[in-house]
């Protein structure tokens, strides 16, 4: 294309001073018409070229000024042009180009093979609990997050993710990925686990403030290197991957706590843009005590409502299974999940398999037409006083997480750990642009027993509130 843009500028030069000649030949017919001489046209033609590349090449006096000589001063006139022509090209692909906006910034190299960027991600809370709840209202920055991600050459990508949020700093994701090929890419560092749909879902672009059970039963990060890939033109994703190992709802130690690794894989069809279904899973063995070995579990509210004896440990398989889905069909949306998490636990000589479930379905319908999406919603027009309000979203959400029966009395107290949490929530999003999204949720969660006597955990009721700012 580049080389047909050329061809047709020098084909214009030469066409039009071609035709310059002609006329400056047919002058002496045309003399008192004005039409310009030979020797004027030499004169421009020298004028020009001082212009290009320096002084002029002047005629001898007494050489002829044929049609010969002016054809071969184009013609190196116009190869001149084209060497300026071809430097001024290799200098713009060698440039960095530069952009801005509301995807974040980005630097990339003229050959388009090294890329930075940098986005962020910030959410600030407010959460208000109703007034029997052990919890106190609280303003709170949830994420704190800026991620610079980028590529190094065609073969290498990165991404590095710091969180503020809290009393400490952390390393949220710190990856590298070996780009092979889209259905073979290798990716080694602390990743997210690839068994929970909504786990796997980006933080800004769920449908509530907080996910829902089955997120309690996967892990949160990981440790380790894992294949992934998509098939036949992204409708088929997998991963296979090898890690450290982390409990339920918990991101993996530092380092391999028990000499022992696991592994996870997943499968996820996406048949027609909108519908995909898929099943994950994880296998491996753990041996170990505390918060590297053994879960607890978590309201809606992010309240602990179950949690192990201290002598508990963890002895032998844990496996995990989760079949998912989900629909976005226009404004619509459905996402479906169930998580069953297995571990083999030992308790004052003891020996246990058991089993906690959880599943939830989650509904959102963009009240103002938009498209619904599992990375989010993006308004068709930013929210503008007196002419556009951006975009609405509903949502709502119904889920349980039940513990294996055989984990009473031995293996928790049953007067301090619930059984089961059944809980629904309710929201609106308003999305005022691409970056700018305030959220209101009413929570609602019941619990068979967790209190002293074997009475019920008082019901938790809270409305959180949110503030995000996303780029």
């Amino acid at each position: 294309m580049l080389h047909r843009r050329n061809d047709t500028r020098i084909a214009r030069r030469t066409l039009g001073l071609a035709a310059a000649i002609a006329l400056a030949l047919a002058a002496p017919a045309h003399a008192q018409q004005g039409k310009p001489t030979v020797e004027e046209l030499l004169r421009r033609l020298e004028q020009l070229e001082q212009r290009l590349g320096g002084p002029a090449a002047t005629t001898p006096s007494g050489e002829s000024l044929d049609l010969a000589s002016l054809d071969q001063r184009l013609r190196a006139l116009e190869r001149n042009l084209e060497l300026q022509e071809e430097a001024r090209e290799a200098k713009a692909r060698q440039a960095p180009v530069v952009s801005a906006g509301s995807g974040g910034a980005a630097i990339k190299s003229g050959d388009g093979q090294y890329e930075f960027k940098l986005r962020g991600l910030v959410q600030g809370d407010a959460r208000f609990f109703n007034g029997d709840s052990a919890a106190n209202d609280t303003f709170l920055f949830r994420r704190i997050r800026p991620t610079i991600e980028g590529s190094l050459g065609k073969l290498v990508g990165f991404r590095i993710t710091p969180e503020f949020a809290g009393d400490s700093a952390s390393i949220v994701d710190a990856y590298v990925d070996l780009k092979f090929d889209p259905a073979f890419t290798v990716r080694a560092g602390k990743i997210k686990s690839p068994v929970g749909l909504e786990r796997l879902q980006s933080g800004n672009a769920t449908a509530l403030i907080e996910r829902g059970f089955p997120t309690e039963l996967v892990a949160n990060r990981e440790l380790g290197v894992q294949a992934q890939g998509e098939l036949a033109e992204g409708k088929v994703s997998y991963v296979l991957g090898v890690y450290n190992g982390a409990p339920d709802g918990r991101d993996g130690a530092t380092t391999n706590p028990d000499d022992n690794f696991e592994f996870a894989g997943r499968l996820f069809f996406e048949p027609v843009k909108g519908v995909g279904f898929g099943i994950a899973g994880t296998t491996g063995d753990k041996e170990g005590s505390g918060n590297s070995f053994l879960p607890r579990f978590r309201s809606q509210g992010q309240q602990q409502f179950f949690n192990y004896r201290s002598a508990v440990v963890a002895d032998g398989r844990h496996t995990r299974i989760s079949p998912q889905g989900y629909v976005y069909r226009g404004p619509f949306g459905l996402l479906a999940e169930y998580v069953q998490s297995r571990q083999e636990l030992v308790a004052g000589g003891v020996r246990a398999d058991l089993k906690n479930t959880a599943w939830q379905g989650t509904l959102s319908w963009v009240l103002t037409g938009e498209d619904a999406g599992f990375r989010g919603v993006r308004p068709s027009s930013p929210f503008k006083p007196g002419s556009s309000l951006g975009a609405f979203e509903l949502v709502g959400r119904y889920g349980v997480l039940e513990v294996d029966d055989a984990a009473f009395p031995v293996f928790a107290d049953p007067d301090v750990a619930a059984r089961r949490a059944a809980g629904w929530s309710a929201g609106v999003n308003w999305y005022l642009n691409n970056n700018l999204k305030l959220v209101l949720n009413y929570l609602h969660t019941d619990f068979d027993g967790g209190a002293a006597g074997g009475a019920d955990r008082e019901t938790e009721k809270a409305v959180f509130t949110r503030l995000q700012v996303a780029f």
